[in-house]
């Protein structure tokens, strides 16, 4: 058996021109254009290039974008006190707040600083209580997002299967594990902690991983015919690799998320699709 490979690159860009159809009808009417304002603090590299792709593909939708730098020597006032700013700026419609923070800062106290109106990564706990309660409006984050949409979009069945989440991050793991009882799922989470991972990875009818450990499901870990959804991004001599041993895993599973170009393309998709949405809420 060979895998099924689950095209994110692809459903991303059937996603982004269906946001820029949205964006376009939105400015032809005199309204202004969806704004995500990315904020960082440093210039770690990763965080650099992401930041560029972003702005890359907002411009490309038609969307306006902000970058606000703060130097690694800014302490965790001076980021409050920008995301603060954004947030009562009526021009801004959705922020991110890009991780990791230099030592010292605390991310949950940074993140709850956040307008939960544009917070379109779903990182408050407001939030993050409305995700798990299925009550009023919110923002899913948008890795999980992407994840649920690239599967729905493909026809993948997920009402009666058993899935198993291997990670338990508040923006990843857990929003998944939640998003997929939701369309009806029986979930597992399983987790650092876990003895005998592979007891339960091998019962998977669809098999999640965002660990941030390279490699670490293998083939003989997969049921057979399984789905696989890889979140991992991990960089291995130079190259991107998922939490999924791809060359083990394509030959077990029944669909898998190719690391790049599954889950990740998909990702920014949804924070596009969800500045959207939040414009549309704010009435901008």
């Amino acid at each position: 058996m060979t895998a099924r490979i689950l095209d994110g690159r692809s459903l991303s860009r059937q996603t982004v021109e269906d946001v820029r159809g949205a964006i376009a009808a939105r400015a032809a009417s005199g309204r202004p254009v969806p704004t995500i304002a990315v904020v960082r603090v440093g210039e770690e590299p990763a965080s650099v290039r992401y930041a560029a792709q972003i702005q890359k593909m907002f411009l490309r939708a038609g969307g306006g974008f902000q970058l606000a730098v703060l130097p690694e020597t800014a302490s965790e006032s001076d980021l409050e006190a920008t995301l603060a700013g954004l947030s009562r700026d009526p021009t801004v419609n959705g922020i991110l707040l890009q991780l990791p923070l230099p030592a010292g800062f605390e991310v949950l106290r940074a993140f709850q600083t956040i307008d939960p109106a544009k917070d379109v990564d779903g990182v408050t706990a407001v939030n993050a209580g409305r995700l798990f309660l299925n009550h009023g409006r919110y923002f899913i984050p948008n890795t999980p997002f992407g994840g649920l949409e690239l599967l729905r979009r493909s026809g993948i069945t997920i009402a009666g299967k058993h899935a198993v989440v291997v990670g338990r991050s508040e923006i990843v793991g857990r929003p998944m594990a939640v998003l997929l009882l939701r369309e009806n799922a029986t979930v597992t989470i399983c987790h650092s902690r876990t003895a005998d991972l592979a007891y339960f990875t091998r019962q998977a009818d669809v098999l999640v991983v965002a660990t941030g450990r390279p490699g670490l499901i293998r083939g003989e870990m997969v049921k057979p015919g399984a789905v696989v959804v890889d979140f991992g991004i991990n960089v291995v001599d130079d190259h991107v690799v998922g939490d999924v041993d791809f060359t083990s895993v394509v030959e077990v599973a029944g669909a898998i998320t190719p690391v790049p170009g599954g889950t990740g393309p998909m990702t920014n998709a949804m924070l596009l699709r969800n500045t959207w949405q939040a414009a549309e809420w704010q009435r901008s």
